[in-house]
């Protein structure tokens, strides 16, 4: 079937409940006709999910099944993770919560490796309680780096503004050491590579930003832009990827100099993130790039402050939903492309008219 033909399989882990998560999530599901566009499968509770689109008076109905490969176009599918009751206390993560949490992002992770959905998006966390029963990674990134055996890029997109980060979830004094030339090399190459496969752009521009205040200033101000940065964007600009920078990151996001890049990549989470999200702060999406599969959310967190207020703004969901089909179809498009690139070659072997054909080179 052609991408876009297909009605994309979205699963949605539902986060902490006790945050803003399944409101943001129903509110995003809403509409009447919004399974004309893709097919939803919810993992999480039935009785969670009444209880709380009461409070939210929504009216959703929910085709409840026990296993994701069930769900059926045309329904919000609610994959029932537990027939037990749930106790809900808005605006405070307890046990309950946080084991749900770790349940539905597990059951999700599964269905997405087994081709029973397309893409994940994954509603906020809270990586502190998480950790506190087992889970080993402080957010989202790492683990899906360890269950699909891949490295990650934490990558904040709009169409007008995308953010990637070279360093994640690790304390500022830790991110010195934490860079390297062969690592900014990788990066810059994956990010121009989800650039071209799963945002249509053919040669992206990317700008990257100092790790020191006036991007160290020649080594006045610390060495990493002389020794390592720089080095390897030359590296990079050397071998055709139209990389450029350090650029100081204080003077950086100015309309007039961050629109004439396709993306950019900063050294660390807040020297990317607080421009993003002052910039981007309603539309933004976290989109991790460089993995075989397609997972995003929204830019912000749980909200427990907000909780149970139905205030809670659910455009950063639904554009997560969107930018995830949006990408799951371009990249279905693109690798169709590749994979049919020597198609007319092989017709003409096999008619004997080799001869006549030029050899084929790499994009």
């Amino acid at each position: 079937m052609s991408p876009k033909n297909h009605k994309v399989r979205v699963g949605i882990s539902i986060g902490d409940f006790n945050g803003i998560g399944p409101e943001i999530i129903m509110k995003s599901l809403k509409d009447k006709t919004i399974t004309d566009f893709f097919t939803p499968v919810i993992f999480g509770s039935g009785k969670l999910f009444t209880y709380q689109k009461n409070i939210f008076k929504l009216n959703l109905n929910f085709n409840y099944i026990n296993e994701a490969s069930q769900a059926q176009g045309g329904k919000l599918n609610m994959v029932n993770l537990t027939k037990e009751n749930v106790n809900v206390e808005l605006g405070i993560p307890t046990e309950e919560s946080t084991k749900m949490a770790i349940d539905s992002l597990e059951a999700a992770t599964e269905a997405l490796i087994k081709g029973d959905i397309d893409v994940l998006v994954t509603a906020p966390i809270n990586k502190d309680e998480m950790m506190k029963m087992g889970f080993k990674h402080a957010g989202h990134t790492g683990y899906f780096e360890e269950k699909f055996n891949k490295k990650g890029l934490m990558f904040l997109v709009t169409e007008e503004l995308k953010v990637a980060v070279s360093t994640h979830h690790i304390p500022i004094s830790k991110v010195a050491e934490n860079i390297s030339k062969e690592k900014i090399k990788k990066q810059i190459r994956a990010l121009n590579q989800t650039l071209i496969e799963d945002f249509c752009i053919q040669k992206p521009k990317i700008a990257v930003l100092g790790l020191n205040p006036h991007a160290g200033d020649g080594g006045v101000i610390g060495n990493e832009e002389v020794e390592i940065i720089s080095p390897a964007i030359k590296e990079l600009s050397d071998n055709g990827i139209l990389a450029f920078g350090p650029f100081p990151a204080d003077s950086f996001f100015q309309p007039n100099k961050y629109k004439n890049f396709d993306a950019v990549l900063a050294m660390y989470h807040d020297q990317g993130l607080a421009p993003f999200k002052t910039l981007a702060y309603e539309e933004g999406v976290n989109y991790t790039a460089g993995l075989p599969f397609i997972r995003t959310s929204p830019d912000h967190g749980v909200a427990y402050d907000i909780a149970g207020k139905n205030i809670a703004d659910e455009q950063s969901f639904t554009e997560a939903i969107f930018t995830a089909i949006k990408v799951f179809r371009n990249r279905s498009e693109y690798n169709d492309l590749m994979s049919n690139r020597l198609q007319p070659r092989k017709m003409a072997v096999d008619n004997g008219i080799d001869e006549d054909l030029p050899e084929e080179t790499e994009a």
